[in-house]
């Protein structure tokens, strides 16, 4: 029997048409470009996840949590096997303007990326997909 997935979180700071995003020093998403964000605490409703991890990713403390997507996520190595099972919450989320972003604890490195520079890094379909919905309802 499947474990049931692991719950998960990730948020979304977007300003004047850039993302911030982390490079991902850990599987699943290890040496690519992420939201940050990361696992929930036992018993941790996934807007607090968010919240928390944002702050350790990357130092801003965020607030107003909405959610955006959430994403049935499944990683397996070569023969198949199911190796990570995580059901993701997206929030968007505030934070102050001038609030200055480092990277820490699972962020390798940490920067701000326009939809056309995101399409050029290495990230996970769920980011892209969620970057470029942002940017059309922007326009």
């Amino acid at each position: 029997m499947t474990p049931p997935p692991r719950p998960a979180s990730s948020a979304i700071l977007e300003r004047d048409g850039r993302f911030l995003l982390v490079l991902r020093r850990n599987p699943p998403s290890a040496d690519m470009y992420a939201f940050p964000g990361g696992r929930a605490e036992e018993g941790e409703p996934p807007a607090e996840a968010a919240l928390r991890e944002f702050r350790e990713e990357t130092g801003i403390i965020a607030r107003n949590p909405r959610l955006f997507e959430t994403y049935d996520l499944r990683s397996h190595a070569a023969d198949g096997k199911l190796t990570s099972h995580f059901l993701l919450s997206v929030f968007l989320v505030d934070a102050d303007r001038d609030a200055t972003a480092e990277a820490a604890d699972d962020a390798a490195a940490i920067g701000w990326y326009t939809l056309e520079e995101v399409r050029t890094l290495p990230v996970p379909a769920s980011v892209l997909e969620c970057v470029e919905r942002l940017a059309a309802a922007r326009g």
